[in-house]
């Protein structure tokens, strides 16, 4: 007998794909039908057969390999993202059609091209300047507006120069010059971004694809139920572990809170939680999604290759901080669940955990791989490589998970349509970064930000946090970092702060943007489910998610936390007295310790959280005394209540 549909799990989908199209761009995609749907399809499944064989046989070229990877993105991004809204017309085909052609003009032209490098024909100027007007609008139709305002600003500039004022004058260039500098060369569209996607990032993309294929997220939720459903406030606490989890696959946070807040915030909500804090929740948890080792989303692939060390390096870096920014949702949530006297799950409601293990626990096997094969110093190309194989093989180990031969096919497919986003971003972040260095901009806007905080590193810092959270509030994440990364991490590399710690820092306030209002695109797409107070939902997201506005200012001043010329001593002397300031802080905030706090008992509990984060013997003595007389005045003060 045919399973009956089921109602609930309809409505969820549906809320999660509406929630999609509202509040993230890259999902509108045009849903084509016969001849078209299958010419879409095939061209999707080339893109991914092309990638997969470089991978495995080597890759092209730099330039050529990226030539054919916006080739290919491009004629998709024209094909899936039409001129007018959601209405298809041949104008789209005849765009696709030359947005293929301009990258492939260079594998036609290449040896020519390299023997006259340098010099621009009449042809290549009209090739250049024609697919530098498709990727800005590319850029438009699959990222947004925010992002084509940030490159058309740079390109300004580039011919402005003679007319800025001071230490931002340059001498300009002509149009000849600049469309030879981003089009046909490696520092331009085609520069490190565009070659970091057309390598790792399509790779775990597709691997993040077949996961999705196998079942992998329903494994997540049913496991995190099966662990934390039960617990005080236990539908929250399941939103923090199966979307930290989803991160690993995902490295949207507004697919995030769509995939795993269409299942938690209507728990939560009937729980007990208020609209606003159930969509909050889910909001920090998926943006924290981000954060989370092995697998780190677009932007901790080309901070690998920007700082110059092994991705490995970037993982292990983020570990103590994303366990920080994960405990204090946590116990934002517990707190939170304590202070409304809010119960879990009964037992007999919830899966068992070693049933669903048993079930479905060979479909987590490669990712334990991948981490396996990271830490062996494989690289993350091969890695990937060998985690997609896997991945397919795993889902067969049992029936009910078992793939069909046309859902490997789909894969390929789904997996190419999902690194358009991503793509189209890393190629407009490389027309900033071509303007930035053609022009000198970038060491000249780093001096501008020293010169603003007088030099000295807290406001530096937080100028250049300003400056991540503003990018960050309408340019995707990888975008974010890559401008942000040539612009304002060097302020604080100037200032002695190591490499890594620089980059992570503008990083964390990149993606941290998603829940910081007034443009918090995560916290939308939260209230959008929960039916609260956007503005609110926001708010209530940042406090949850104060970890993020907290740890990156610890790891400049203190980089023992990134393991940085860290003993295992003192790493886990920071690492245990943070979690103790994470818990005061959390508490502070919620207004909720052993009891309800005053406000004096918050701020100073507040200023004893900030000192037990900071790595130091005496502040974190100081700290866990203010921790400790907190507890035990609070539990007097209830037990006199109770008597």
């Amino acid at each position: 007998m045919a399973n009956s549909p089921n109602p609930v799990l309809e409505a969820n989908q549906q809320l999660a794909e509406d929630v999609m199209k509202k509040y993230d761009k890259e999902s509108n995609k045009f849903e084509h039908v016969g001849i078209m749907a299958k010419i879409v399809s095939a061209i999707a499944i080339a893109f991914s057969v092309f990638q997969l064989y470089t991978a495995i046989f080597g890759v092209l070229d730099a330039q050529l390999q990226r030539a054919v990877h916006l080739g290919f993105g491009l004629a998709l991004v024209y094909l899936l993202y039409p001129t007018f809204g959601n209405k298809f017309h041949p104008i789209d085909v005849v765009l696709a059609i030359i947005g293929a052609a301009a990258p492939g003009y260079i594998l036609v032209e290449y040896r020519e091209l390299v023997l006259r490098s340098g010099t621009v024909t009449q042809t290549d100027f009209i090739v250049g300047l024609v697919g530098l007007i498709l990727v800005i609008e590319a850029t438009r139709r699959v990222v947004g507006i925010p992002m084509v305002v940030v490159v058309l600003f740079f390109l300004a500039y580039a011919f402005l120069g003679p007319y800025m004022p001071g230490m931002l004058a340059h001498r300009g260039l002509t149009p000849e010059q600049l469309v030879s500098h981003l089009f046909f060369t490696t520092e331009g569209i085609f520069g490190i971004p565009l070659g970091v996607s057309s390598t790792f990032i399509f790779l775990f993309i597709l691997f993040g694809a077949y996961l999705e294929s196998t079942g992998l997220g329903k494994f997540f939720i049913d496991l995190a139920n099966a662990v934390a459903g039960w617990a005080s406030g236990g539908p929250a606490k399941v939103a923090v572990l199966s979307s930290g989890l989803m991160g690993t696959v995902s490295g949207s946070s507004v697919a995030n809170v769509a995939g795993t807040g269409s299942f938690t915030i209507p728990m939560m909500k009937k729980l007990g939680y208020d609209k606003e804090f159930a969509g909050a929740v889910e909001a920090a948890a998926s943006t924290g999604g981000q954060l989370m080792p092995p697998v780190m989303g677009a932007a901790a692939f080309l901070m690998a290759e920007f700082v110059g060390v092994p991705y490995i390096d970037i993982v292990k870096a983020a570990i103590i901080p994303a366990v920080l920014y994960f405990a204090g949702v946590w116990l934002g949530v517990h707190f939170e669940a304590k202070r409304k006297n809010l119960k879990g799950i009964p037992r007999d409601e919830l899966p068992k955990a070693f049933d669903i293990l048993k079930e479905r626990g060979h479909l987590a096997i490669p990712l334990v791989v991948i981490i396996y094969l990271l830490v062996s110093g494989y690289t993350p190309m091969r890695a990937a490589l060998v985690a997609i194989f896997l991945s397919i093989i795993a889902s067969f180990l049992r029936a009910s998970t078992r793939m069909k031969p046309i859902q490997i096919i789909e894969g390929l497919d789904n997996g190419a349509r999902s690194v358009l986003g991503v793509l189209v971003a890393c190629a407009s972040a490389g027309i900033i970064i071509g303007v930035v260095t053609k022009t000198g901009v970038g060491l000249k806007l780093a001096s501008a930000l020293l010169d603003l905080a007088g030099g000295m590193m807290i406001p530096t810092m937080f100028f250049t946090m300003i400056t991540a959270l503003l990018l960050g509030m309408g340019v995707p994440t990888t975008a974010n970092y890559v401008i942000t990364s040539t612009i304002a991490a060097p302020a604080l590399v100037q200032m002695g702060v190591p490499v890594l710690a620089a980059h992570m820092f503008v990083f964390y306030f990149g993606i941290i943007a998603d829940v910081t209002p007034p443009v918090a695109l995560a916290a939308y797409a939260g209230s959008a489910i929960s039916g609260g107070n956007p503005l609110w939902t926001g708010v209530n997201a940042s406090k949850l998610a104060i970890a993020a506005f907290i740890i990156p200012y610890i790891f400049v001043l203190q980089p023992v936390i990134l393991m940085v010329n860290a003993t295992p001593l003192g790493l886990c002397q920071a690492l245990i007295t943070a979690l103790c300031g994470m818990v005061a802080l959390s508490s502070s905030l919620i207004g909720h310790l052993v009891t309800n706090m005053t406000m004096i008992e918050r701020l100073v509990l507040f200023v004893g959280g900030l000192l037990m984060i900071y790595p130091g013997a005496l502040t974190d003595i100081i700290g866990l005394v203010i921790l400790a007389g907190s507890i035990f005045i609070q539990v007097r003060r209830n037990k006199a209540a109770k008597d």
